[in-house]
């Protein structure tokens, strides 16, 4: 049976989540790649919560959505957020891409 790559990426995505997980003091960074967006959370595993987010979605993201130049926006917005909420440690979750 021929699985899609959506299905592949599914399957990698869950084993990585086996083996990496967010705490209170080290939360897990989980970065989504859509054709036309990317979105940023940084999620404590422990409690179930979104402890920072940001995505090429906001109102007051000026720019593409899915390109090299906003994925680093994204990324310098998501740390701001993090280190304004007092979090400088965390654990990368790839999502199954490269």
């Amino acid at each position: 049976m021929n699985k899609s790559r959506a299905d592949i990426r599914r399957a990698v995505h869950s084993r990585i989540r086996k083996k990496v997980s967010g705490t209170a003091e080290r939360p897990r960074l989980a970065i989504f790649r859509s054709v036309n967006h990317i979105y940023a959370q940084i999620i404590d595993d422990a409690s179930g919560k979104t402890l920072v987010s940001a995505a090429t979605t906001e109102k007051d993201f000026n720019g593409s959505g899915g390109n090299i130049d906003a994925a680093a926006k994204i990324g310098r917005a998501v740390a701001e957020r993090a280190l304004a909420a007092g979090i400088s440690n965390v654990v990368f979750d790839r999502g199954g891409y490269v």
